[in-house]
């Protein structure tokens, strides 16, 4: 809250309100731990692929993956998993990324130079088509999709 309060500038109990307002319109979810309210986006909502697009286009991330991909070798998709996947800030974003071939210096530079910008880390894993089943069959969780060759 106390993040929100200075990043908004407006007092935690406004802010409390308007997270309430959103969880009961059913575009958040939440649950305690401790004596902590964790919120989270409702991926199940009707309208929440429609936000999550604006909201890439906002901050330009599908601009910025079009340009860069060109270079960065054969690459079928880069997904999202980890907290960011399923609505939770963290430190580190976690990236999938699906390809044949891939300049990796070229991707190193790009996530050290990214990492900079947005004050987060950058994890990833790189698996071609058939570890990408595997990695799927093992791991459940939320995979958002951010580039995809197929559109």
């Amino acid at each position: 809250m106390r993040g929100l309060e200075c990043e908004f500038g407006e007092s935690t109990n406004a802010i409390r309100l308007e997270l309430n307002r959103f969880e009961e319109a059913g575009l958040l979810e939440s649950h305690t731990s401790g004596n902590k309210k964790i919120y989270q986006a409702n991926t199940k909502h009707p309208i929440f692929p429609d936000i999550q697009n604006i909201l890439k286009k906002y901050i330009g991330i599908d601009q910025i993956i079009e340009r860069v991909v060109s270079r960065l070798g054969d690459i079928k998709k880069v997904y999202v998993i980890g907290d960011f996947a399923n609505g939770r800030d963290s430190k580190v974003i976690d990236l999938l990324i699906v390809a044949q071939q891939l300049n990796r210096n070229y991707l190193s530079e790009l996530i050290e130079k990214t990492e900079k910008i947005i004050h987060h880390k950058i994890s990833y894993i790189i698996l071609n088509d058939d570890e990408l089943s595997e990695f799927k069959e093992k791991n459940k969780g939320n995979r958002l999709v951010i580039y995809s060759k197929d559109k």
